[in-house]
């Protein structure tokens, strides 16, 4: 059996209830007509059996000749925030069409599927719907296909046809905005103004550095080379941006509960929200995972187009998942590579060995700061719904002077310098972001 001849009984079997019945009577009339003679009544069971076949027909044919299209507005959308999906169905053959329902497949989590009733469409003409979609949970979702069933305009058959065509939605973890803080004690070499200052830099004012593995032999600065007695090449030509790593503890066992008001999700939204704030500044971020997987590469920091190192970051962060890992021992691995400016940690509950692991990443950071996210503080709430806090910011103990797990981690990173902040259910980041910067800000006048 040929493709269209597989086609035309699959057009009969779009037949409705009424073309079948139109088509059972008119064999029945013909039939009649032959047993009793009656030529008027053949006539009449003719015309009832080939009406259907010719809106079969007319229909199988213009099926073809009907094209759809989708398109999204954005295709990037943050949690918890609306996109809008533009249809757009184009006749292009020379016969206008007849009733049209159009139906366009959508995961559960995006809403209802939406269904359109499109009037008949001229010759070369079109129509264009649009519908809404919300997320409240990250993540990729696929669009499609768009079906579009066709029915004649004496209703004798209805047709379906699936377009191959797929688009995806991309929802992103929410980004909030955070409030322009100093943070102090980022490490030599690296800030807003050690930036301008190399940019502004000329022949005369050249500061070299030690050369580093990878740096262009172009670039040896020879006088000082001779001078140091060892290679060192021109800062100028390979201005040194101030650095950030966002470091995503995404351990499963160090998180409870799951959905939009979950630990985790806290956590990747303050990732993202803390990444795209840092960039706004001016700062090369990389995102790091406690899987030691990094963005925007395995080595390098983000370049100088903030917007698409932002867009690398948000859609991985749009897809991450919980790890299998039970430690931290790879990403203290990337850390221990290199020298870090500022680090900002999310961590989930941390053991004593892991606080101590990540105790040792402060030595390679000018500066760190640490959003640790207990369990049991997270799913203490209070009676009116808000979050209390089980461990105080700095560290410490409990009333009766014994101390849990989480705020012997808390201790144990005040303690090897990191900047630590206790996050509950209903915490805000932009209140402990600035919080942060107030904390770092006393630390440092009581060590002078």
């Amino acid at each position: 059996m040929t493709e269209r001849e597989s086609g035309l009984r699959a057009a009969l079997g779009g037949l409705t209830t009424r073309g079948r019945s139109f088509l059972a009577a008119g064999i029945a009339a013909a039939v009649c007509a032959y047993v009793l003679g009656q030529p008027d009544l053949l006539r009449v069971g003719l015309l009832l059996a080939v009406l259907p076949l010719v809106c079969v027909t007319v229909l199988y044919r213009t099926r073809y000749r009907v094209a759809g299209s989708r398109r999204l507005s954005p295709s990037r959308v943050s949690a918890m925030s609306e996109a809008r999906v533009h249809l757009r169905v184009d006749n292009v053959s020379r016969l206008p069409t007849g009733l049209l329902m159009l139906q366009d497949r959508v995961p559960y989590v995006l809403g209802p599927r939406p269904r359109f009733i499109l009037d008949r469409v001229e010759p070369g003409g079109h129509r264009e719907v649009s519908y809404r979609v919300r997320s409240d949970l990250r993540g990729r979702y696929p669009l499609g296909p768009l079906q579009l069933r066709l029915t004649d305009p004496f209703g004798m058959c209805e047709l379906t046809r699936s377009f191959s065509a797929y688009d995806t939605l991309t929802v992103v973890p929410r980004v909030e905005p955070l409030p322009p803080v100093k943070l102090k004690g980022d490490s030599s070499g690296y800030g807003e103004s050690r930036t301008r200052a190399l940019a502004l830099a000329g022949d005369d004012d050249v500061i070299p550095r030690g050369y580093r593995h990878g740096d262009d032999l172009r670039r040896v600065h020879w006088r000082s080379t001779a001078k140091y007695g060892e290679l060192m090449v021109r800062r100028e030509e390979q201005p040194h941006r101030a650095r950030c790593t966002v470091l995503l503890d995404t351990r499963a066992l160090a998180y409870f509960g799951a959905g939009p008001d979950s630990a985790f999700e806290w956590a990747v939204s303050g990732a993202a929200s803390v990444a795209a704030h840092m960039l706004e500044r001016g700062y090369s971020v990389r995102l790091l995972t406690d899987t030691g997987s990094t963005v925007p590469g395995p080595e390098g920091f983000g370049g100088t187009d903030t917007s698409d190192t932002a867009g690398a970051m948000l859609d991985t962060l749009a897809v991450v998942d919980h790890s299998d890992g039970a430690g931290l021992s790879r990403a203290l691995d990337v850390l221990r590579a290199g020298s870090e400016g500022l680090l900002v940690a999310f961590f989930g509950d941390l053991d004593e060995e892991q606080a101590a692991m990540a105790a040792r990443m402060r030595q390679r950071a000018g500066a760190a700061v640490a959003f640790v996210l207990d369990s049991a503080a997270w799913g203490a709430l209070d009676e009116d719904g808000a979050g209390r806090p089980a461990v105080p910011p700095a560290g410490g103990g409990d009333a009766d002077g014994t101390e849990d797990g989480s705020a012997r981690a808390v201790r144990m990173l005040h303690e090897a310098g990191w900047t630590v902040l206790p996050v509950a259910a209903g915490d805000a980041l932009a209140e402990l972001w600035q919080r942060a910067d107030r904390y770092r800000s006393r630390e440092e006048a009581g060590t002078r």
